[in-house]
Parts: structure tokens; sequence; C-alpha cells
């Protein structure tokens, strides 16, 4: 059996105002489908992509929140969100839609340098 790739998707902007929330988060779902080992990263902005309670429906947008929901299903072994990022959006972990891991930044460093592949969005 081949050595799966090590790839993680890095998100860190917010999810609406541009494109890369949604195309990061449609890319990570194409990715699953060729079963590699794929974690998932939410910093900065990023971790408003799993907040709870979004409406989209002013912005005129699609509310792509919800599809988070669906990814361990699809094979992802790890989502994870920077704990400095939520504190100081003032979130917690119960703010958000899934279950995460909340990691110090010098924790999700060390993951990074595990990893063969990373895609910021």
């Amino acid at each position: 059996m081949p050595k799966k790739t090590k790839i993680a998707f890095l998100m860190r902007k917010a999810p609406h105002g541009t494109i890369y929330a949604y195309e990061g988060l449609e890319a990570l779902l194409i990715f699953c489908s060729y079963e590699q080992s794929i974690v998932l990263v939410l910093m900065d902005d990023g971790v408003y992509a799993l907040k709870k309670g979004q409406d989209t429906s002013e912005l005129g947008t699609k509310e792509f929140s919800t599809t988070f929901r669906v990814l361990k299903d699809y094979g992802v072994e790890r989502i994870i969100v920077d704990k400095t990022s939520l504190k100081e959006r003032s979130l917690t972990k119960e703010d958000l839609l899934i279950d995460v891991e909340v990691l110090e930044a010098a924790e999700i460093m060390a993951l990074m340098k595990e990893q063969d592949v990373i895609l910021p969005f």
C-alpha cells in the first residue's frame, strides 16, 4: 500500500467577502476523494468559518458553513483551531459548529512541519 501524502489545509481568511474560505472548503472536499492524510487548520479570521449562526442573506452569497459538519465523514483526520485566534475574536470552542481540537501556535507549527503539503486559503 502506498504511503499517504500528508496534506494540511490552512484557512486564515474570513468566510465572507472573499472566495478563499469557500474555495478552500471545495478543494478540501475534492482532495478527500483521493484518500490522503488530511488535516484542516483554521487560524486568524479563518476561525469565523466555523462560527454558529451565520446568516449571509443580506450579502447575497451562499451560506456554506454547515458543510464543515461532514468533513469527518469525508475522511478529514483532524480539524484544528488556533487558540489565540479564538481568544482574539472573543470566541470559544462552544461558539463553533463542530467539535475541534484547540491548539497553541507552537503545537500547530510542529504539526505543519510533519506535513508533505500545506495548502493556504
